[in-house]
């Protein structure tokens, strides 16, 4: 396939690294195009970093060389949203990024048009083969943590249901903006738990019968100020009505296609209920600077590209322990 030049305003990034997420599975077995996928066949891969290879009339703010990350979600630019630097919530677009349909290719092969500077980062050391996860895995967990910081402090509580990629940068996020909060982490996997332990959790919990005692128990029968859903199905969703308190948060940031019950007694009064998307540019360099700091790190897998297939194959069977990263160029 032959490598585009970039046009006035674009910025063509030579890939170092491409991360293989849970909901490209999504996109691959769907039934039927999922919705807004104006373009297919189309590249997967939305988690990217790389190095600028070129670029197009008009660019000032990057030149070759440049280790970069790139901001995934392509908004219009233009709306109330996007100006806010909430291009997720492009009112335009959907905040349809690179692999995410809207007409563009991910970043699963050797280079990648951006079509702006805006949505490049730069990343000053760290190695684009090993950020590129900071780009989704890392900055959804920073923008779940985030909008729940009020609640946390002294003697707070959050459970982390889920401690594979998503929740171990969650643990680790809690940890750097909140150091006081005791944090749980819930899985059925004894390895991820183990991990979770490394990360930060003050508690891991094969999750089980006794899982919701244990947190009532340590919250003092209140439940959690925050309970981080990184599965979203049937079973860590009820879990999560139930382990949360009285105007707590309840965040679904899983894509496992679970449904929440709500009455009037579950989740708890006033508990805020959300199923946040993606992150804000801003908060993306809130990321990278957590990183530079080393407060934060992906775990990652690495796969050549030409083992992409594979990587998905083990992710699709829970044998990723870490986060599956493409490198094109390594």
């Amino acid at each position: 396939m032959p490598v585009p030049d970039p046009g006035p305003g674009q910025v063509l990034v030579k890939v170092g690294g491409a991360g293989a997420c849970h909901s490209d599975l999504h996109v691959m077995e769907a039934p039927a195009p999922p919705p807004g996928f104006t373009k297919l066949p189309l590249t997967l891969g939305h988690e990217n970093a790389g190095w600028v290879e070129s670029v197009g009339m008009g660019v000032t703010g990057f030149v070759p060389g440049t280790p970069v990350i790139v901001y995934g979600c392509w908004g219009c630019g233009v709306c109330s949203d996007c100006r806010r630097g909430r291009e997720n919530y492009c009112q335009n677009l959907g905040g349809q990024g690179p692999g995410l349909g809207g007409g563009h290719d991910g970043g699963m092969a050797e280079y990648l048009l951006v079509p702006a500077e805006r949505y490049l980062v730069p990343l000053g050391t760290l190695d684009p083969c090993q950020a590129a996860p900071l780009s989704d895995a890392g900055l959804t967990s920073y923008h779940a943590v985030k909008r729940s910081l009020h609640l946390l402090g002294p003697g707070s509580t959050a459970v982390v249901i889920g401690a594979g990629g998503l929740g171990q940068v969650a643990i680790q996020i809690l940890r750097a903006l909140s150091a006081a909060t005791t944090v749980v982490a819930v899985d059925t996997d004894a390895g991820k738990l183990e991990t979770a332990k490394h990360m930060g959790a003050d508690l891991s919990l094969l999750s089980g019968d006794e899982t919701i005692r244990r947190i009532k128990d340590i919250t003092g029968q209140q439940g959690a100020q925050l309970v981080l859903d990184m599965v979203g199905i049937d079973p860590t969703l009820r879990m999560a009505a139930q382990v949360a308190r009285t105007l707590g948060h309840v965040t679904i940031v899983g894509l496992g296609g679970g449904a929440l019950p709500v009455n009037f007694s579950s989740p708890p009064h006033e508990c805020s209920v959300a199923s946040p998307y993606w992150g804000y540019l801003p908060e993306l360099m809130e990321v990278i600077t957590l990183a530079q700091q080393k407060k934060i790190k992906m775990l990652v897998e690495h796969f050549p590209l030409e083992r992409a297939d594979e990587a998905y194959r083990l992710l699709h069977d829970g044998k990723i322990r870490r986060r599956a990263v493409i490198t094109p160029h390594v």
